[in-house]
């Protein structure tokens, strides 16, 4: 695509975008560059930084400066090894992990390794209905994922706090936008990096983005602590939350 701007979004609503860009991820390969030019009908939160917030959450890396232009903008990207968010406006639940695995980036899916117990904590609990299949889930659930930080490592230790922080940011302005009944932050470390060093699993005091938000343990296999069943009631608490929350849409696009 060396030399070629490729055109995204036009005559689409910007909520169609973070679909789109997880379109374009799944086509390329890790390291694979290209022009993309950003060019939704605007909504009133339309800015370089929401464009640099989709192509970050998209698994993207921007390697120079962002071109802002009345109608779109444009982004000199790097497709990094990693995962693409699965969001759409209107969820019923946003998931927030932490970074992806090496497993789950190959594989295109969050949480795909066979010890993780979060697809088989969401069936149980209800909130999806086919196993590590986030598309049918957002369509089928208005189950949303994303992560923190979309770097790949081995393990989140890897993560450094600074890395948490920037994308508790990137989250918080996600659920602004798209304004999902509540976001359910999976596991405690980067939630207790930024936010509450004491948190525990439950409903939390703080909001993100307007939201409610519930915290749960991790559903990676290491977390012995954590039976399967405890983590498809905590799914399933999540789900009561955000069912029980007022909608708040975001506004309609023109």
């Amino acid at each position: 695509m060396s030399g070629t701007i490729l055109r995204l979004g036009s005559g689409h609503p910007t909520g169609d975008l973070p679909l789109e860009l997880a379109d374009l991820h799944r086509a390329l390969d890790p390291g694979d560059r290209l022009v993309c030019r950003l060019e939704p009908v605007p909504d009133a939160n339309w800015c370089s930084q929401q464009a640099l917030d989709l192509v970050v959450g998209a698994g993207f890396r921007a390697l120079r400066e962002t071109v802002a232009a009345e109608r779109f903008v444009e982004l000199d990207l790097e497709r990094i090894h990693s995962l693409p968010d699965t969001v759409a406006p209107r969820m019923r639940l946003l998931v927030v992990g932490l970074n992806p695995s090496p497993y789950s980036s190959e594989r295109g899916v969050g949480y795909a390794r066979p010890g993780n117990r979060f697809w088989p904590a969401a069936l149980a609990s209800g909130v999806a209905s086919m196993d590590r299949d986030p598309g049918h889930a957002l369509e089928h659930h208005g189950l949303g994922m994303t992560d923190l930080v979309r770097r790949t490592t081995a393990r989140a230790e890897e993560v450094d706090p600074e890395e948490f922080s920037d994308g508790f940011a990137r989250v918080e302005r996600l659920v602004g936008w798209l304004a999902p009944r509540a976001a359910c932050f999976v596991g405690l470390g980067g939630w207790r990096s930024v936010v509450d060093r004491r948190a525990v699993a439950g409903i939390q005091l703080q909001q993100v983005g307007g939201r409610p938000v519930y915290l749960m343990p991790h559903t990676s296999g290491l977390n012995a602590h954590s039976r399967l069943a405890d983590l498809a009631y905590h799914l399933g608490a999540a789900a009561r939350l955000a069912d029980h929350s007022p909608v708040n849409a975001p506004e309609p696009d023109p």
